[in-house]
C-alpha cells in the first residue's frame, strides 16, 4: 500500500493481509489499489466504521472459494472433459434463465442459417449446372460473331455447311461434332395414347458425346433414320410396365419411328433437361425439304451445332483456326464480318448475354447477388447475437469479476463465451435445418429449380458443422472478447447497484454502430426490392401494341392440322365461339426470324437492312388487333397485297422513312409496297427496344392459328365448342392452345423471380433487424426501470417515456438512412442500365422505404417502450 495512505482511514490491514495471501498474485496490487479507492468513497458517503465493514465483506466475497477450501486436501486438476461439462451447465441455465433473450438469439440466427443454406443451396445448383454430362467441361456450341450497321451480334444458330467444313477441315480437333434441330413440342402417339414432349432431331454422335446413361438398348440407333431414343419418363407414359424396344411410335400423326432406347430422363439443372426423346437427324434432313436445301446455303442461320473438343487441344487454340471459316466458305456473308468460336458448356448457364461482341451478363450476376445477400442477412443475425450479448454484460459482470478474482485466466473465460455462443449456434442450426425442409418446395417453385437438401452426404454435414462452428465463433467472438476484458475490482464496486459495468461516453458506440450496419443493409435491400417491383410493373404498363384478352394460339405440329386449316376455319366460325382467325410464322409476341438483304430507296448503301420477318394470312391484324398508324391493313379486297408489306413503327424508323406508305422494298429478287404502318409490337423482351418488322403474307410460313374469342360465351364453354372442330380435322393430336396473356406473361418470369426472391430477403433482413431492435428495447426498458418509475412519480407522461426510450433508436436509424440512400441509389441505377425500357429512380421509393423503415422502428421500439411507461411505478421502486 502506498505510504501516503493517512494511518486513521485506512482498512484493516488483516484483512489486507488476506487478500495479498489467497488472491493470486497477478490480481493482489490491482485489486488492493481498486478496494481501497472504494474504501475512501465510502468513508464520504456512509463513514469510516461502516465503510471498514464493507471493506472486510468486499475481501470475504472476492476470497470466499479460497477460504473454504482445506489445504490438507489435494484436489486434482480438473481435466478438459470435465471443464467442457462445466462450461456447458452453465451455458444451459444461462440459456434457461433468459428465455427471451436466448428465443432471440436462437430464432435471428436460425432465420440468418436458413436464408443462406437456401441461398447455398440454390448457388451450388447454379454452378454445377451441366455437370451432369460426363465431358461437360470439353463440349460446346459453335456460335457466331456478326458485325453491321456498327453493332457486333452474337447468337448461337449457325448455317448447316459449317458442320461440314469443321469435320474436313479440323477433324482431329474435336471428338465428336452433332448438328441438331432446336428442341420443340411434337406428338407422340402408340396405339390410343397421345402425349405432347419436347424432343431434337439430332446427329448420332449426339447421345455419346451427352454421356447419356442408356437404360435399355443402345445409343446408336440414331445411324438409322427410322429409330428413335425416348427418356425413361415417355417411355413409361406411352408403354406403362412393357418393354419398349423395338415397338414402334407416330410423331406428328405423320412418321413412325422404332424405339432402340432408353435413356435416364436428364436432370432438370442441364441444359437440354427437356430434351425427352431423341429423333435421327437423316429423316428430319430428307423429310424436311428447306433443311435439305439449306445443306449448302452459308446464309440460312437456323441450326444448332455442338462439338466436343480433343483432349490434346483447347477452345482457345481452335477458335484460332475456325474464327474465319464462314467467310472462307461463303464471301457474300463478308459483309457481315462473321466470326465463328466455340461457346464452353461450362460457361452456358452462366455467362449467357452478349454485348457487342462480349459476354456481359448471365446468370453469373445473380449467383454474386444472392451470394451477397445471403451473406448479409447471416450477418444480420450475428450481429443481433453480438448486440444483445454485450448489452446485457452488466448481468454477468459479476460473474466475470469473481472467476477472474479466484484465479481464472482470460483465455478461459473466452472459451466458456465462445462455447455459449457455439451452443446457440448448435440450436439455430437444428431450427435452420427443419425451416429448410418445410420451405424447399415454396423456394423451389418461386425459383424455378428442384433442389434436395443432401441429407446423405458427409460432405455435406461437414460443411454444415464447420458452417455452424464457424458462425458461433463469429457470432461470440465480440461478446467474449468484450466480457472477459472486465477488471474484477470495477465490476465488484458495482454489484449491487445501477453503476455501469463500463462507463464513458463512448461506450456504447460499438453497439450502435452494429445497428447502424443492421439497418443500411436492410434498407438498402427494401430500396432495391421497390426498384425491382417498380421496374416489372413499368414493362407490364407498357403497350403492348395488340389486344391479348380472349386471344389464343395453337401450334401447327401436324400435316392433317395445315393440310386441313381453310374447312378448319371455316367450322370454328360457325361455333360462334370464335369471332376471327388467322395464321402466322411466329407466335403472337415473337419474331421467329430475320434477314438482312432488304433494299428501298434512300436507303444508305452502308447500312445492312436488317429486319425481322414475319408471315401472315388475311385478317391477322384483325384477329390481334393491332392498331394501323398510317395506310391500311392486308385485305382480300387488293390482289396486289400479295406483295404488300406492313411494316412496324420501329422499321420505319430504321429505315429513315418519311413517307412510308407506298415506298418501294426488294427483297429475294422482288418488289414489295408498303401498305401500312402499325403501331410497335412487343415481339421480343418487354424491357427492350422493339425489333424493326416487316409483315408479308406468307401462308406457306406459317407455323400457328390465331383465334380471337367470342367475348360474349364464357372461355370454358368457347373451347369446349371448338375442341370437336379441332378433333375432326387433326384426330391424331390433343387440343393444345396457348392463351396470348400467359405467353407474354412468361416474359417476366425471370424479373419476377428477382422481385419474389428480393421481397423476401429484404423482408428477412428486416425481421431480423427488428428482432435484435426488440431484445435491445426490451433490455434497455429493464435496465431502466427505476428511472422510469422516478419519473412517472415526478409526473412524466407516458408520451414523455415513450420519447425518451425510442428516440435513440430513431436516431440510429435516420443515420442508416441517410447512408443506405446513396448506396442503392449507385447498385439500383448500374442494375437499371441493363434495361432499354426502364423506370426511373424517383424519389417516392427512396422516401417510401424511409418511412416504412420509420415506421417498422416505431412499432418494434414501441411496444416495450409504452410497455415500461405504463407500468405502476410503486412496482419498480419497491425494492428501494
Amino acid at each position: 500500500m502506498s505510504a501516503s495512505k493517512p494511518a486513521s482511514k485506512v482498512p484493516p490491514r488483516w484483512a489486507t493481509w488476506l487478500l495479498q495471501l489467497f488472491c493470486p498474485a497477478h490480481l493482489a496490487n490491482e485489486m488492493e489499489g481498486d478496494l481501497y479507492e472504494l474504501f475512501q468513497q465510502r468513508i464520504q458517503a456512509i463513514g469510516l466504521r461502516e465503510a471498514r465493514r464493507r471493506y472486510v465483506m468486499d475481501v470475504f466475497s472476492l476470497l470466499r472459494p479460497s477460504l473454504m477450501r482445506d489445504k490438507s486436501t489435494q484436489y486434482p486438476n480438473p481435466s478438459h472433459t470435465d471443464m467442457l461439462q462445466n462450461y456447458m451447465k452453465i451455458g444451459f441455465r444461462n440459456l434457461a434463465k433468459n428465455r427471451t433473450y436466448s428465443g432471440i438469439n436462437i430464432v435471428g440466427l436460425s432465420i440468418g442459417m436458413t436464408t443462406a443454406i437456401l441461398i447455398g443451396l440454390w448457388m451450388w445448383d447454379e454452378l454445377s449446372y451441366n455437370k451432369y454430362h460426363q465431358h461437360y467441361d470439353r463440349i460446346a456450341r459453335v456460335m457466331q460473331h456478326q458485325t453491321y450497321n456498327g453493332i457486333t451480334n452474337t447468337f448461337p444458330a449457325t448455317p448447316l455447311p459449317m458442320r461440314a467444313a469443321l469435320q474436313s477441315e479440323h477433324a482431329s480437333d474435336f471428338t465428336y461434332i452433332a448438328s441438331s434441330s432446336w428442341t420443340e413440342d411434337h406428338i407422340l402417339t402408340s396405339g390410343e395414347k397421345k402425349i405432347s414432349r419436347k424432343g431434337n432431331c439430332v446427329e448420332p454422335d449426339f447421345p455419346f458425346m451427352m454421356s447419356l446413361r442408356m437404360i435399355k438398348g443402345t445409343a446408336s440407333g440414331l445411324d438409322n433414320p427410322a429409330s428413335a431414343l425416348l427418356s425413361e419418363s415417355v417411355a413409361e407414359a406411352l408403354f406403362g410396365e412393357e418393354d419398349p424396344i423395338n415397338k414402334t411410335i407416330k410423331v406428328d400423326n405423320k412418321d413412325y419411328f422404332k424405339i432402340t432406347g432408353i435413356y435416364e430422363d436428364l436432370p432438370y439443372g442441364t441444359e437440354f433437361h427437356d430434351v425427352t426423346f431423341l429423333l435421327p437427324w437423316k429423316h428430319f434432313l430428307e423429310e424436311t425439304p428447306w433443311v435439305k436445301r439449306s445443306e449448302t446455303n452459308w446464309g440460312n442461320n437456323s441450326f444448332l451445332l455442338l462439338a466436343q473438343i480433343a483432349p490434346n487441344t483447347s477452345f482457345d487454340q481452335i477458335n484460332a483456326k475456325i474464327e474465319n471459316i464462314k467467310a472462307r466458305h461463303a464471301k457474300e456473308e463478308a459483309r457481315f464480318s462473321p466470326k465463328a468460336f466455340l461457346h464452353p458448356m461450362s460457361r452456358w448457364h452462366l455467362y449467357s448475354e452478349w454485348e457487342n461482341g462480349v459476354p456481359v451478363r448471365g446468370r453469373i450476376q445473380f449467383v454474386w447477388l444472392f451470394g451477397i445477400i445471403g451473406a448479409f442477412v447471416l450477418m444480420l443475425a450475428c450481429i443481433n447475437f453480438m448486440n444483445l450479448s454485450t448489452a446485457r454484460s452488466q448481468k454477468r459482470a459479476k460473474e466475470v469479476g469473481i472467476r477472474k478474482a479466484v484465479g481464472s485466466l482470460r483465455s478461459q473465460l473466452v472459451a466458456q463465451f465462445l462455447g455459449e455462443s457455439v451452443m446457440v449456434a448448435i440450436f439455430a442450426f437444428i431450427l435452420a435445418l427443419l425451416l429448410v425442409q418445410l420451405l424447399l418446395p415454396w423456394f423451389n417453385q418461386i425459383s424455378d429449380k428442384q433442389i434436395t437438401f443432401p441429407w446423405t452426404d458427409r460432405t455435406s454435414w461437414i460443411i454444415g458443422l464447420g458452417f455452424t462452428l464457424m458462425i458461433g465463433i463469429l457470432a461470440g467472438s465480440y461478446p467474449a472478447i468484450y466480457l472477459s476484458s472486465f477488471r474484477p475490482i470495477k465490476v465488484l464496486k458495482g454489484a449491487g447497484s445501477s453503476l455501469q459495468v463500463q462507463a464513458g461516453r463512448f461506450a456504447a458506440l460499438p453497439r450502435q454502430t452494429l445497428v447502424i450496419v443492421q439497418f443500411t443493409v436492410s434498407i438498402t435491400l427494401l430500396i432495391g426490392t421497390l426498384v425491382v417491383l417498380r421496374q416489372i410493373q413499368y414493362a407490364k404498363d407498357r403497350p403492348v401494341g395488340f389486344d391479348r384478352s380472349g386471344l389464343l394460339s395453337v401450334e401447327i405440329k401436324t400435316p392433317d392440322l395445315q393440310a386441313h386449316s381453310q374447312p378448319l376455319r371455316d367450322e370454328l366460325l360457325q361455333t360462334g365461339a370464335a369471332i376471327d382467325i388467322s395464321k402466322s410464322s411466329s407466335p403472337t409476341s415473337e419474331v421467329w426470324s430475320s434477314d438482312a438483304s432488304f433494299n428501298w430507296t434512300g436507303k444508305d448503301p452502308d447500312q445492312l437492312g436488317d429486319l425481322g420477318t414475319v408471315g401472315v394470312t388475311h385478317d391477322y391484324g384483325k384477329t390481334v388487333n393491332w392498331k394501323i398508324k398510317q395506310g391500311r391493313d392486308f385485305s382480300r379486297a387488293f390482289s396486289t397485297d400479295s406483295v404488300g408489306m406492313v411494316i412496324n413503327e420501329s422499321a420505319v424508323k430504321f429505315m429513315g422513312l418519311k413517307e412510308a406508305v407506298g415506298t418501294r422494298v426488294q427483297w429475294n429478287g422482288d418488289q414489295y409496297t408498303i401498305i401500312g404502318v402499325i403501331h410497335d409490337v412487343v415481339t421480343g423482351s418487354p424491357f427492350m427496344s422493339i425489333q424493326p418488322t416487316v409483315f408479308m403474307l406468307k401462308e406457306d410460313w406459317t407455323s400457328f392459328i390465331h383465334i380471337r374469342l367470342n367475348p360474349a360465351i364464357p372461355t370454358r364453354e368457347a373451347l369446349s365448342k371448338l375442341e370437336p372442330a379441332f378433333k375432326k380435322h387433326n384426330p391424331g393430336s390433343p387440343f393444345e392452345y396457348k392463351f396470348a396473356s400467359d405467353e407474354y406473361n412468361r416474359k417476366f418470369q425471370a424479373e419476377e423471380r428477382i422481385g419474389q426472391l428480393s421481397t423476401t430477403f429484404a423482408s428477412l433482413a428486416i425481421f431480423i433487424s427488428c428482432l435484435g431492435l426488440f431484445g435491445l428495447a426490451t433490455f434497455f426498458a429493464e435496465q431502466r426501470q427505476k428511472e422510469i418509475g422516478i419519473r412517472k412519480v415526478l409526473g412524466a407522461s407516458v408520451a414523455n417515456l415513450w420519447q425518451l426510450l425510442s428516440k435513440d433508436f430513431l436516431t440510429l436509424v435516420m443515420i442508416s438512412c441517410l447512408l443506405a440512400t446513396p448506396i442503392a441509389y449507385y447498385l439500383m441505377h448500374d442494375w437499371l442500365q441493363q434495361y432499354t425500357y426502364q423506370t426511373a429512380l424517383s424519389w417516392w421509393i427512396f422516401a417510401a422505404a424511409i418511412a416504412g423503415a420509420f415506421v417498422i422502428t416505431l412499432a418494434t421500439v414501441s411496444f416495450q417502450a409504452v410497455k415500461a411507461a405504463i407500468l405502476n411505478p410503486v412496482n419498480s421502486l419497491k425494492n428501494e
